[in-house]
């Protein structure tokens, strides 16, 4: 393939990620459909159950789903996961209960399950085959900023949405956004042979049975498994509790969503600066931890609304990090059983989360949401220490001539 022809394919292949990635996330549901709940009489308690039923079924589906997308079409996957949430979403307004709801979160974890690994794999083997790999971070980065310019607007354009036409008009569009999306990943490219597949005698065995044995015997992918989820877990989490902690710093509930639409303004300026991230060693991966764990504490002890800009730049820090810990790790796996260990790196990232969910609701119930979020930065300052400390490669680097199939 000549370069003028493979630089092509990388832009086709870059266009229709971030396009996927965008519209995945164009999801009209998610700023008001705690509010849905709340509006169908659903206790707290309930609610939290959903969160957790939603929790459990990732974590439970997430292995076998990535072990499946290395024994088939990871395409298929991706075009299949978003109709199972066009389903959900559509149950939820047409039939609101708890019983739909639940539904819908399972499906909706199911989603999450069968395209996180697959994406990942998908892309960085295209790249591969194209010799573009060493831009992997970049394209990630990308498609992670288009992600949250999708959420962005969703916040924008949920009030309106909802005010013009209620819930049936938000989870229209929410069902419109999960086809396109589905429509959008028919257009991937996929060349991965039989073979590359598993072979027809042996099926799912044998890229489970390479990816659990590459991360045996291969130090570096079982440090970079561990990493992604020490880096992704807490600031995922923290997210979720990101309104309460703005508005304990006293900014009027009608302003409560500026103040968020800062914040995923900064993480998405780290997924921009992915590329230029790559050039981190070890000692500046471990800076930016060290320095967005001490911008997120400095943020939320401030207890103002100008604090809410170091916690903004401290999502930016985690952000990058993230897309640069899942880049280490793609370039590390060597096997058949890639979207398996992606899967891995996130049912520990699952656990991980859920494990920082409940710690928050103790440390939170006790105190303030700023001390928690103060809290929460250990964690990275520890990372960052392990990180400075480690010997070897240098954990934010992925160059294309690591590992090959």
């Amino acid at each position: 393939m000549s370069p003028s022809s493979s630089a092509a394919s990388v832009r086709r292949l870059a266009g229709v990620l971030y396009a996927y990635a965008f519209l995945d996330d164009l999801v009209l549901l998610y700023p008001v459909y705690a509010l849905l709940f709340a509006d169908t009489g659903l206790t707290v308690w309930q609610i939290s159950s959903l969160f957790a039923l939603w929790s459990v079924t990732g974590v439970v589906l997430e292995i076998p789903s990535g072990v499946w997308a290395d024994a088939v079409s990871r395409r298929l996957l991706l075009w299949t996961g978003p109709l199972l949430t066009a389903t959900g979403f559509a149950l939820w307004v047409l039939v609101p209960s708890y019983g739909a709801f639940a539904l819908g979160f399972v499906l909706w974890g199911a989603k999450g399950a069968l395209c996180s690994g697959a994406l990942e794999a998908l892309v960085y083997e295209e790249l591969d085959r194209l010799g573009a790999a060493d831009g992997y971070a970049r394209v990630l980065g990308r498609a992670r900023a288009a992600g949250l310019v999708a959420v962005m607007a969703s916040m924008a354009l949920a009030g309106p949405v909802l005010a013009y036409g209620g819930y049936p008009a938000v989870g229209l569009a929410s069902v419109l956004a999960c086809l396109l999306t589905a429509a959008t990943a028919t257009r991937f490219p996929e060349h991965r042979t039989a073979d590359a597949r598993g072979g027809s005698g042996e099926g799912w065995a044998r890229p489970l049975r390479a990816g659990l044995a590459e991360a045996r015997a291969d130090r570096s992918v079982r440090a970079a498994l561990l990493l992604v989820p020490a880096v992704t877990a807490v600031w995922g989490a923290l997210d979720e509790y990101t309104p309460l902690l703005v508005r304990d710093t006293g900014v009027a509930e009608d302003a409560v969503s500026h103040w968020l639409l800062l914040v995923w303004a900064g993480a998405t300026a780290g997924g921009l600066l992915a590329g230029a991230g790559q050039r981190l060693g070890r000692t500046g991966f471990a800076l930016l931890l060290a320095g967005s764990a001490l911008a997120l504490a400095a943020g939320a002890w401030a207890r103002t609304p100008a604090g809410i800009v170091l916690v903004a730049l401290a999502f930016c820090g985690f952000q990058l990090a993230s897309v640069l810990a899942d880049a280490r790790l793609q370039d590390r796996i060597g096997t058949t059983g890639r979207a398996t260990l992606t899967s891995v790196a996130g049912v520990g990232t699952d656990l991980a989360t859920v494990a920082v969910f409940g710690l928050y609701a103790t440390v939170g119930s006790a105190t303030t949401h700023a001390t928690a979020f103060a809290v929460f930065a250990v964690p990275y300052l520890v990372t960052a220490l392990a990180v400075a400390a480690a010997r070897g490669e240098r954990p934010a680097e992925a160059p294309a001539t690591a590992k090959r199939r």
